[in-house]
């Protein structure tokens, strides 16, 4: 379990493909990492499977590969990093599960006043979770929704503090994001339909 407050940002050093595995080392300040710790990356919870003072491997199975962009890593990339949550910590963001549910879509990046607003296109399994001033998990950072502009665009404000302590600050259009939608709404939206009470699609009967 996380919270979606990014603790440190990594920078990927080796990427280690073949053709049924994929695994990456990160160098990251962490000096108290196990083997077998779980720490979201980029949003999605991934398990330590070897490390030193100043690094640390994961790997990437089929299914993880399918939902996330991590084809696409390249040595030097960088990525949000949170370690899981202990009990007695804050929650200073929202119940994020680290599991990534689909890859979005930067549609636009623009600035206004003291804010970064960030369009993202997101396919209908999250716009269904998602409403006005709710929470969102994009890149495995926590934000509320701003604004939904269009059925399947969801906009996010990133203040400053977001910008300088997350990877956020430098997507551009056409990138892709990891989304995560609201472990909540997942709930209720599973109760509806086992009542019959929404469709497979989302829609309420």
């Amino acid at each position: 379990m996380f919270t979606g407050i990014v603790t440190e940002i990594g920078r990927v050093r080796e990427v280690e493909r073949e053709a049924d595995r994929l695994s990456f080392t990160i160098e990251a300040p962490y000096d108290d990492l196990a083997e077998g710790d779980s720490i979201a990356v980029g949003g999605a919870c991934l398990t330590v499977v070897e490390r030193a003072a100043t690094w640390f491997k994961v790997e990437a199975i089929v299914t993880t590969r399918s939902r996330t962009w991590f084809g696409e890593l390249k040595v030097g990339d960088e990525v949000n990093l949170e370690r899981a949550l202990k009990v007695g910590d804050r929650l200073g963001g929202h119940f994020v599960q680290g599991h990534v549910d689909a890859v979005g879509k930067v549609r636009g990046v623009r600035e206004q006043a003291d804010a970064l607003l960030l369009d993202v296109s997101v396919p209908d399994e999250i716009a269904e979770l998602t409403v006005s001033h709710g929470s969102i998990a994009i890149d495995g950072v926590s934000l509320t929704v701003n604004e939904i502009p269009d059925p399947n665009v969801v906009q996010v404000a990133l203040i400053p503090y977001t910008l300088q302590h997350t990877t956020l600050g430098k997507l551009q259009p056409g990138d892709p994001v990891h989304l995560e939608g609201d472990m909540i709404g997942k709930f209720v939206r599973q109760l509806l339909r086992d009542r019959g009470e929404v469709s497979t699609g989302g829609a309420v009967k």
